[in-house]
């Protein structure tokens, strides 16, 4: 049983004084009906009504009016380095998340995605620390990375 229950969210700096914090990975911070544990030891039953996109620094709403604070969590990423423009294109164009920063980028852990950076020039070099990417291209939500092979109808326009 859960100690408290959240059918809401609130963004970034649309609440204040969480009773506690989660921290989650990027994949962890994709939910819907789910039991969360906090830094604390609660265990909170979130409940929304449609899949979410959590941010770091969003807060979930609980049934009692309480805030939960999220906090991306540390995970396994790649920092690329080399012709930025270039290599954020080769990596958007593979739909994958990707934090854009001044002088790197970075994604998660991908073999696939290394290999390929590593072709087309690219350092990359294992890090750990908190990955949170942009959004979608309407500024919400997320991108999804897919195969473009043949059981996605390979070359479809992108």
């Amino acid at each position: 049983m859960a100690d408290m229950t959240a059918q809401d969210h609130a963004h970034q700096g649309a609440w204040a004084d969480p009773v506690d914090v989660c921290v989650m990975t990027y994949d962890e911070r994709f939910l819907r009906r789910k039991v969360v544990q906090t830094v604390g030891g609660l265990s909170v039953l979130v409940d929304f009504a449609h899949t979410t996109s959590l941010d770091h620094g969003d807060a979930l709403r609980t049934t009692d009016g309480t805030f939960v604070e999220i906090q991306a969590a540390d995970e396994a990423l790649m920092k690329v380095t080399g012709d930025l423009v270039r290599l954020a294109w080769h990596i958007g164009n593979r739909h994958t998340p990707c934090q854009i920063e001044a002088d790197h980028l970075l994604i998660q852990t991908n073999k696939v995605m290394r290999d390929m950076l590593g072709k087309l020039g690219a350092q990359v070099e294992d890090v750990t620390m908190p990955f949170t990417p942009e959004g979608g291209a309407y500024g919400h939500g997320r991108t999804h990375g897919h195969d473009h092979g043949a059981s996605h109808g390979g070359d479809h326009g992108h």
